[in-house]
């Protein structure tokens, strides 16, 4: 039986350009419960975060076209994911290489080779430490923390159903699977919803699904 917690339903991109290591690390997160999304460098990961976005990121330092430094400049920049935990994978293990890759704004910085228990470990522990700051922000008198949505959005028959089926913690690969369509097809009205109501990930859609009485 997979383990439950943290982990579950919570979405990761993995991004590297070793296919071994995405194979294996892939093949691990998604035994641990996680589900995972890849990607070969830092352009093609900012394609994949245009349409949906995961809980965290796991991202190689040197790869081609955009290096993993790069890449989380871009993220932290954007307000729509400059919130997401990110992980950097890198052979390089000097202190300076740590020093540079936490200062990018990585909050965690793993050394290759890494045994893969370590890595679930600090997986684990990134997404308890974003979850707390997300309660915290949304348990709080402040107005300001609480879910804004505009009052007029409105939602396609279909993008209700979803957004039900997010707010009982169910994955894109499973509410598929409920509703008979691709994977892609959920994410594509995941993606319209964050983009209608302004909310940042899955997370939040839910919240505000079961506050506003849709789920």
């Amino acid at each position: 039986m997979k383990e439950t917690g943290i982990r579950d339903n919570k979405r990761l991109l993995l991004i590297d350009d070793d296919p071994n290591l995405i194979l294996l690390v892939k093949d691990y997160l998604e035994f641990r419960g996680y589900e995972v999304v890849t990607a070969e460098n830092g352009r093609e990961a900012l394609d994949v975060l245009e349409q949906d976005l995961p809980d965290m990121i796991i991202c190689d330092v040197m790869m081609p076209e955009m290096d993993g430094y790069a890449l989380v400049e871009h993220v932290r920049q954007d307000p729509r994911t400059s919130w997401i935990p990110i992980l950097f994978l890198s052979a390089k293990g000097q202190s300076q290489d740590r020093v540079k890759g936490l200062n990018t704004g990585a909050d965690v910085y793993m050394v290759k080779p890494f045994e893969p228990e370590e890595l679930v470990a600090q997986v684990e522990s990134s997404l308890k430490q974003a979850n707390r700051l997300m309660h915290h922000s949304g348990t709080g008198t402040d107005e300001a923390s609480k879910i804004q949505v505009p009052f007029d959005v409105e939602l396609t028959p279909t993008e209700l159903k979803v957004v039900q089926f997010v707010a009982r913690g169910m994955a894109n690969r499973e509410i598929a699977e409920q509703l008979n369509v691709s994977q892609r097809t959920i994410e594509s009205h995941v993606s319209n919803m964050l983009g209608k109501t302004g909310l940042h990930n899955r997370t939040e859609l839910a919240r505000w699904a079961i506050e506003s009485s849709k789920a």
